[in-house]
């Protein structure tokens, strides 16, 4: 059985990992997400995605008992394919909202990483707990959740490898917003709905400039910014907005111009209106 289903929603897409009971990953479950982040990047008609690994929990990390069987070759080549993997995830072109129920831990942790913004349950529990195995985070927690939090607190939870409770996760930056029990579904779809409905090509624009900018030196991110602004001023989108904007004031452009690919896509103008007004 597949252990990754990809559930539309309009323009937004849940891909949700369905490997119970821990949602564990193993070669079989990395293979499928990364077949899955391949499909969502070329698919035109997609504005947004939320990770999600369902009510229980969204995913507790790497499978210890296929880890523990693997010799240093091995698991540098296991290692080297996850990691690639959830880049894949980071590097999705669309907004991506993690959806976090009940425990994100280890490469679970490092998945809802990946995300744009985080949404986490009032009773979930995030946390890197390598350094308790004797081993470290190998799929990008010391390094996005360093960049994420800065190194003091990145090195406090990495080398303690205790669990951060929902309140003192969202306190420190390691989510964005806290959710009773039972809606974090709902309410990283909402937020995603909220994205979906704005201009495509701009979406990705600053997704692109925060990314790979943050890390450069500010005259090569500004170099980039301008590019980008360059590159979106031709989008129907932009046009659309500006148009809107001298017409109507600001906030009332309605998008689904044509993608980054500049490609037409058939329905947008009534995705714009199913998710219009959605809150979070």
């Amino acid at each position: 059985m597949s252990a990754i289903r990809l559930e539309s929603d309009g323009p937004v897409v849940t891909l949700r990992l369905d490997r119970p009971p821990l949602n564990a990953f193993d070669s079989a479950l990395r293979a499928e997400l990364a077949a899955a982040a391949r499909e969502l990047a070329d698919a035109r008609e997609v504005r947004a995605v939320v990770l999600y690994g369902g009510e229980r929990l969204f995913a507790a990390g790497a499978d210890i008992k296929a880890l523990a069987a693997m010799g240093p070759e091995e698991v540098r080549g296991w290692n080297r394919a996850l990691q690639r993997t959830f880049d894949e995830i980071a590097r999705l072109p669309m907004p991506v909202v993690a959806a976090v129920t009940g425990h994100a831990l280890g490469g679970g942790l490092e998945l809802a990483l990946c995300a744009d913004y985080r949404v986490a349950a009032d009773d979930a529990v995030l946390g890197q707990p390598e350094v308790r195995l004797g081993i470290v985070p190998g799929s990008g927690g010391t390094q996005r959740l360093t960049r994420l939090l800065g190194p003091a607190r990145a090195k406090n939870l990495l080398m303690t490898g205790r669990g951060v409770r929902a309140e003192e996760a969202l306190r420190i930056g390691l989510v964005d917003e806290v959710v009773p029990a039972g809606t974090v579904h709902t309410a990283a779809l909402d937020y995603a709905a909220r994205l979906a409905a704005g201009p495509a090509a701009a979406l990705e624009a600053i997704k692109e400039a925060v990314d790979h900018g943050g890390d450069a030196a500010l005259s090569t991110g500004l170099a980039l910014e301008r590019a980008l602004f360059t590159g979106v001023f031709g989008t129907a989108d932009a046009a659309t907005g500006l148009r809107s904007f001298l017409a109507e004031g600001p906030g009332k452009a309605r998008f689904g111009g044509p993608p980054p690919d500049g490609h037409e896509e058939d329905g947008d103008e009534e995705d714009g209106d199913d998710t219009k007004g959605r809150t979070t």
